[in-house]
């Protein structure tokens, strides 16, 4: 496991605030009618012309590395969504997820749209994902254990509200490579798993299925997809693990603002 000095946390924080930043300015574009690709490009453009490199560009096995600088995931899509020609639509919900590199650390974190009139029981499944999301990061504190966030986020998902929690997939350490143990899953027990130290930065990302847990590969070998066709949510935070309270990297709050000021997007879920 790898543990950040102070001043390597500041930098991996400005990696981390630059995939806020960069999807706080898709988010003033999403609208019905716009190409995925279209955000890809927006999006890759706005990094490289802040400094920056898409962590996902090129990522992954080289006989089939990730092309995009985004991950789209469109309803049914759980994580990992080729951008293409596909038009989002009034009643569409959209997984973004976004990576960022700069000074030898990355930024890694994601957040979930809905567009126009989505069903209620939909954005109520964007609601409680959210809200577990920070359950989970309140647990990222020096002494717990990874099974303690995984914990809290299966309980309000799945034990209270009967969603499916997807296992094939979990959270991550964050740093120096996109993706560093330890792995912190959104299912499990408490006080299991490896012990949280100081210093050490997560990236926690509970996703969350309407329907069943299960999921399968899509034909291009990178899209994750509901096994039911049902729509899924995906929240992502960088967490540093501190002593009494966690420390989030990433920032939501400027991405909320442009989603309340953007009238194509539907933000009536939030109780937070």
């Amino acid at each position: 496991m790898n543990y950040r000095t102070n001043e390597e946390i500041e930098i991996q924080r400005h990696s981390a605030l630059m995939v806020s930043a960069t999807l706080t300015e898709v988010t003033k574009i999403l609208k019905p009618g716009l190409r995925t690709i279209d955000i890809d490009k927006m999006a890759e453009t706005f990094i490289r012309d802040n400094g920056g490199i898409p962590s996902f560009k090129n990522y992954g096995d080289p006989r089939n590395p990730y092309p995009y600088a985004l991950c789209i995931s469109v309803n049914e899509a759980v994580v990992h969504g080729f951008p293409s020609d596909y038009e989002l639509k009034d009643g569409d919900i959209v997984s973004i997820d976004c990576g960022f590199y700069k000074n030898g650390f990355h930024g890694d974190h994601a957040y979930t749209f809905a567009i126009g009139e989505v069903r209620q029981e939909v954005l109520d499944l964007i609601r409680v994902t959210k809200e577990s999301l920070y359950l989970g990061i309140a647990q990222a504190i020096t002494g717990n254990r990874t099974g303690d966030i995984a914990f809290a986020i299966e309980n309000h998902t799945n034990r209270k509200h009967g969603y499916g929690v997807v296992r094939e997939l979990v959270g991550h350490g964050v740093g120096r490579d996109m993706h560093e143990d330890p792995q912190v899953p959104n299912y499990g027990k408490r006080g299991s798993g490896k012990r949280l130290q100081e210093n050490q930065v997560l990236a926690i990302e509970p996703m969350i299925n309407l329907g069943t847990r299960h999921i399968y590969t899509a034909d291009d070998g990178w899209t994750i997809v509901t096994e039911d066709g049902l729509p899924s949510v995906h929240f992502e935070h960088d967490v540093c693990v501190k002593k009494g309270k966690p420390d989030i990297l990433s920032d939501y709050s400027p991405i909320e603002k442009a989603e309340k000021a953007n009238s194509n997007l539907n933000s009536s879920y939030y109780t937070l």
